[in-house]
């Protein structure tokens, strides 16, 4: 929702504020379930200087959504971009996604949960950039196929399992306990890549590059809601392009 012409910078500070205290009473109630009464109490707003700030309860949900599969969809385009071992850009690509489920829990509870809720146009975009990210995970997990690293998969089943093991970390993660995004994601891809592995290829030492691509271009994170300051790398230890420095 663009900022109505003649509001400053405080008018879009407090319409962020409003869509995280919504994001938090969707995930703890429901959207259908939540007024928009109780999150004009919420926010300390009226019902009319409240729709002021947010257009319709709908948009809210847009929003929420939006602040999910935008960034993520973007990221993990960029990261399938890179030149290099498709296994390394599954790994990378896990990292991200559990990045923006642990910074945002509340939303990707609404996310999960309340999609359905949408209508029209806003559902087809969405059901849109979903289809895209999928088809991102298969690309890569094909791209292993081909190569020999993993054996032959019905890519869809392939894809599903990848999705699962990351989509329901929401529903028991801490974000204060002993796991972050890195090791969560060291653990899944070890898990799902040695039961893809081709029974006659060995693995690469994964762990290995991926830490070695987030030392060395520290421009390019994996977090989806930082920018990229260049175009994507070569493989880590690979030689400069031409005309590199």
């Amino acid at each position: 929702m663009p900022r109505p012409p003649g509001h400053g910078p405080g008018f879009e500070v407090r319409r962020q504020k409003i869509i995280d205290i919504a994001a938090s009473l969707f995930a703890q109630q429901g959207y259908a379930a939540t007024s928009i009464n109780d999150l004009g109490r919420a926010v300390g707003l009226a019902k009319g200087a409240l729709y002021y700030y947010i257009g319709s309860k709908e948009n809210l949900l847009v929003e929420i959504q939006a602040r999910v599969m935008g960034p993520l969809l973007s990221r993990a385009r960029q990261i399938a971009e890179l030149d290099t071992d498709p296994l390394l850009r599954l790994r990378l690509l896990s990292e991200s996604l559990l990045t923006i489920i642990f910074r945002r829990l509340d939303h990707i509870w609404v996310y999960e949960h309340d999609y359905r809720s949408l209508s029209g146009a806003e559902l087809k975009t969405l059901l849109g950039q979903r289809s895209d990210f999928e088809q991102v995970i298969s690309g890569l997990l094909t791209e292993a196929v081909d190569q020999g690293t993993f054996r032959a998969m019905p890519p869809r089943l392939a894809t599903l399992q990848f999705l699962n093991l990351h989509n329901h970390t929401y529903q028991w993660v801490r974000t204060d306990g002993q796991w972050d995004a890195a090791f969560l994601s060291r653990e899944y891809c070890a898990t799902l890549f040695r039961g893809f592995g081709a029974p006659d290829h060995a693995l690469p030492k994964l762990e290995e590059k991926a830490e070695a691509f987030k030392r060395d271009r520290p421009e390019l994170p994996l977090d989806p809601e930082a920018g990229w300051d260049s175009p994507p790398p070569t493989e880590p230890g690979s030689a400069s392009p031409p005309g590199s420095a």
